[in-house]
């Protein structure tokens, strides 16, 4: 999260935000009329152009139409279904929840029927400013990171999908990473919150065995043990390891479900780490790094999301500022090579997303305000623009789920 963006959304959060103490799902929306074969998918967005949560519908070309509104929780950004995807987890980024100086958690049970939400409970994030929400493999906790103070958390799910009293909160500590990236490409102002502990990003390995956390302040990527009974969290051996580069940023992550590499975007450096993968003692050792930016381009961009085609041939990663998606070709000893640039026909990317038929991928464009697809070429992974925009305000997650019956 870069410096401008990260003050320009907490003042957002701030204004307006300081009676709320609840966050109540909307009354009264009319079911439509979602048939078995319908796809729907729910996009969270950033106040003031952002509502909340919307329901999509995806039809089979892919192409997106916004159905309703499901939830009005402010700067509701970040979200995550559980396994089975009866139940959405909502992290809202207000800066006074409860009065005090922290984030929400929201859990809803979720109408496969219809798309609509029904609020189960609402804890404390445990921490300012939660940008990064994920379920654990097993499905018992969720996991949290909370940029603002720096802190992650994880709470166990009750039998009911609401959660629990947090079962345990880290917070980070030590000195701030270098102030501009060394690895930046020429002529980068990429310079942004090198000032103390900012946790972007909580996640697992496939098993469930490990947690990792990134820090984009403290330029560190933590390891951590977690007891699958309890939900607790222990440092790992060693409890971090050292970003790729002074400065990098560590942001995002995504485990490779064959390969065991690891594959990490890195902020304010605009690179791409890949990680050899320790099953046994959750050790990440780097391998590579290289440019998220295609040859010859200079000047400032902020790397954001990053997400594997279902193949497993391929890898996605958005560049904000150059208003891009870097598409990787996955080799077999897993190392990376680009194979392809192309625009967003957006600005400002937050995550890029593929749809669940593989077919499509979804770039959330928060300053433009819009949606766009591209499409997948199944033999090769290379994107097409497919001229469809959808308009939402300010969107940061999309999550999809299919009707059953």
């Amino acid at each position: 999260m870069d410096g401008s963006a990260t003050t320009a959304i907490y003042r957002s959060i701030i204004i307006g935000l300081s009676s709320l103490a609840a966050f109540p799902v909307l009354a009264n929306t009319e079911p439509s009329a979602i048939t078995p074969s319908d796809t729907m998918a729910y996009v969270a967005t950033y106040n003031p152009n952002g509502e909340g949560i919307y329901l999509m519908k995806v039809d089979k070309d892919g192409s997106l139409k916004k159905d309703k509104l499901v939830s009005d929780i402010p700067n509701a950004a970040q979200i995550v279904l559980d396994n089975d995807s009866k139940h959405l987890y909502v992290a809202s980024e207000v800066a006074n929840y409860n009065g005090g100086k922290h984030g929400s958690l929201t859990a809803y049970a979720v109408n496969s029927q219809d798309g609509s939400l029904k609020k189960l409970n609402e804890v404390d994030s445990q921490g300012a400013g939660p940008v990064y929400i994920s379920i654990h493999p097993n499905g018992k906790f969720l996991l949290v990171a909370n940029y603002i103070s720096g802190s992650i958390a994880s709470f166990p799910i009750n039998k009911d999908g609401s959660l629990g009293r947090p079962a345990s909160v880290k917070q980070s500590s030590g000195e701030p990473g270098a102030s501009k990236p060394a690895a930046a490409v020429e002529g980068s102002f990429a310079f942004s919150d090198h000032d103390g502990p900012h946790a972007h990003m909580i996640g697992s390995d496939p098993d469930g065995k490990f947690i990792y956390s990134t820090d984009l302040g403290l330029d560190r990527i933590y390891q951590w043990r977690i007891d699958s009974s309890n939900g607790v969290l222990s440092a790992n051996n060693p409890p971090f390891i050292a970003a790729s580069s002074a400065g990098a940023g560590p942001r995002h992550f995504v485990f490779h479900p064959t390969n065991k590499h690891v594959y990490l975007i890195n902020e304010e450096s605009s690179t791409l780490t890949t990680y050899l993968f320790d099953m046994e003692s959750g050790k990440l050792t780097e391998q590579q790094t290289i440019s998220s930016l295609p040859e010859g381009y200079k000047g400032t961009s902020f790397a954001s999301g990053l997400v594997l085609s279902q193949d497993g041939h391929h890898l996605y990663v958005a560049n904000r500022l150059h208003n891009s998606i870097s598409h990787f070709n996955i080799n077999e000893n897993g190392s990376l090579t680009l194979a392809n640039n192309i625009w967003t026909h957006g600005d400002y990317t937050r995550t890029v997303v593929i749809s669940p038929d593989g077919h499509s991928l979804y770039a959330m464009n928060q300053r433009s305000d819009n949606i766009t697809q591209f499409s997948i070429d199944p033999t090769n992974g290379k994107l097409t623009f497919t001229n469809r925009f959808t308009p939402v305000g300010s969107p940061s997650q999309m999550l999809f789920i299919t009707h059953q019956q």
